[in-house]
């Protein structure tokens, strides 16, 4: 056997082996392993419930009309094209060493456990055991190191800034849905306009509701996870991948409002008179 013929089998192998171990995950695998994906694929119910809860609460529309227009809503907002969306803005703003980073810490086992408690949040079902027990644990934590954590927290993951931001979409979404059994019309940008003048307010409201979430959700995380997971979000790569998800997570949840109040008019508004 001659040596060239013994070596290059010997040679590809090393070079297959070696590209598959160097090689960076996709931004599609990042996604997978972190708890964004699960959560997302919640983001029509959620939007869909916060809408319907909302109607409910002014009392402006019936029961049926709000379970109607919630309907409607979910059926604007498709899971697969938000998560297309941040898949596409990773590849575009994440290098593959802060891909491979993030990648990293979500296989770690307090990664996982975090994940799980922020996807169990996420699930509408709990949204009223997260408000039945804010009172008890505001009480609990006021003063603790985990009441103090908050600000840290919700610096590096965004979270309020990111909620405000839903919170506008959905407002505005209430507000365009309104529009449809008004005969004042009023245009969409103005609406946004009006809506936005409320944006310092609203943050007060919301800022309150994240931090009754934040202690909800990381109940059963102990401090020295809880540290690892804020290194984490402090971190360049933390950091870029929890900026460019919320981006793109906004971006998806704002862009389709329009057509929701447009479906709402159809679907809802009053009929000319003599029904033509």
């Amino acid at each position: 056997m001659k040596l060239g013929t013994l070596v290059k089998p010997v040679l590809v192998a090393a070079l297959l082996t070696t590209g598959t171990v160097s090689a960076a995950p996709s931004a599609q695998q990042v996604l997978a392993s972190s708890p964004v994906d699960d959560i997302v694929a919640r983001y029509p119910a959620m939007m869909s419930q916060g809408i319907r809860d909302g109607l409910k609460r002014s009392g402006q529309v019936p029961p049926m009309v709000a379970d109607t227009i919630g309907h409607v809503v979910s059926s604007s907002f498709r899971a697969a094209d938000i998560e297309a969306a941040i898949v596409q803005d990773l590849q575009d703003n994440l290098t593959d060493q802060q891909l491979q980073a993030v990648r990293d810490w979500y296989e770690s086992p307090v990664a996982r456990k975090i994940a799980a408690a922020e996807i169990a949040a996420a699930d509408p079902a709990n949204w009223q055991a997260i408000q039945s027990r804010a009172p008890d644990l505001n009480a609990r934590y006021q003063g603790t190191e985990r009441a103090r954590l908050f600000d840290r927290f919700d610096r590096a993951a965004r979270a309020t800034e990111s909620a405000v931001d839903t919170a506008i979409a959905v407002q505005l979404g209430l507000a365009t849905a309104m529009a449809a059994f008004s005969s004042d019309s009023v245009h969409y940008d103005q609406l946004k306009q009006r809506i936005e003048s409320q944006r310092s307010v609203l943050r007060g409201v919301v800022e309150q509701q994240v931090y009754d979430s934040y202690l909800y959700t990381y109940e059963k995380i102990g401090a020295q996870e809880m540290g690892l997971y804020l290194d984490f979000l402090e971190s360049g790569p933390g950091s870029a991948f929890s900026r460019v998800v919320t981006n793109s997570i906004q971006r998806a949840v704002t862009e389709p409002i329009e057509s929701v109040g447009n479906q709402m008019a159809r679907f809802l508004g009053p009929e000319p008179a003599g029904g033509e």
